[in-house]
């Protein structure tokens, strides 16, 4: 059995379809399928099982496919760390982020990692928590960093920042009134919210003032905190974001004050695939973030 035999049976893994899978590879159809055919007769067990024109794995294939995975990443983290000692960690590290506090976290990772490799490069993409989740789950994206709440499902995390809600309003707005750095939920109670869009939110906060036996009243759910800032500063509504919201605050037309009685925390959470590989230089860059962050408790 060879390395080729192993990338071979992947990439069909992939595709689950033999032309496709060929494709891919860029070579011809039937001797990939006699490729495949010598494959299980060397494990001694059928790995897939042939469905009209595609393919399903068997039991003895799943696992199969494990050991292959293991062995294909073990070789080229082998050939990268050869690679790494003679010229440097090289390579490319795909990044996708949520707004709000993940960006200095992010330029902060890389800043402190391009000091060890100088060499590496990345791309980084942004959006929402949802987004962002499945970009690393369709293998777009090395890692990210989210915010909870999130789904867990074939995914490792590591919680990394945490920060408190905020109300934003404008100066102008009767709130704008009240002394202090903070303001009580129940005095929210009777203005129009301007809330996050993902959907999520509009249940975590409905929550919020589930004991206080109120309904909040939603003004206007934005995915940008930028848009949120504007509506405030056109005195449209309260605006409920994390903390990081009033990074984009520089003048006195806009108001900032956290939430308490009660108060609430999101949680930012580095996550990255459980089932399959990271590339040697993302790895290492994972393993550089868990070393500079331990969980939060």
């Amino acid at each position: 059995m060879e390395l080729r035999h192993l990338r071979y049976f992947l990439a069909v893994c992939e595709e689950m379809n033999i032309t496709k899978a060929a494709e891919k590879l860029m070579i011809a159809q039937p001797p990939l399928s006699r490729q495949i055919k010598d494959l299980e007769e060397e494990v001694g067990a059928k790995l897939f099982i042939r469905e009209h024109h595609m393919l399903r794995l068997t039991d003895e294939g799943v696992r199969f496919r494990s050991y292959a995975n293991r062995i294909i990443a073990l070789s080229d983290r082998s050939i990268e760390d050869i690679r790494e000692m003679h010229t440097g960690l090289r390579g490319t590290v795909y990044i996708a982020e949520v707004e709000g506090k993940a960006p200095h976290l992010t330029a902060s990772f890389i800043a402190s990692f391009a000091r060890k490799y100088p060499d590496v490069q990345y791309n980084i993409w942004n959006g929402n928590s949802d987004e962002v989740t499945q970009r690393v789950r369709n293998g777009l994206a090395d890692l990210a960093i989210i915010m909870e709440p999130y789904d867990p499902q074939n995914l490792h995390s590591v919680p990394i920042y945490r920060e408190h809600w905020i109300a934003m309003f404008s100066s102008k707005h009767p709130l704008a009134r009240t002394n202090g750095k903070t303001i009580p939920l129940k005095m929210l109670a009777d203005h129009e919210l301007i809330i996050p869009s993902r959907g999520s939110r509009l249940q975590e906060i409905s929550d919020w003032f589930a004991p206080l036996s109120i309904t909040p009243k939603i003004r206007a759910r934005i995915a940008n905190a930028t848009s949120a800032y504007e509506l405030c500063e056109q005195n449209v509504g309260v605006a409920i974001y994390p903390a990081a919201v009033g990074d984009i605050v520089h003048d006195e037309k806009v108001r900032i004050r956290r939430i308490t009685q009660p108060g609430f925390t999101t949680t930012y959470i580095l996550i990255y695939p459980e089932n399959h590989p990271l590339s040697p230089v993302a790895e290492k860059f994972v393993e550089h973030i868990r070393q500079k962050y331990k969980d939060l408790t």
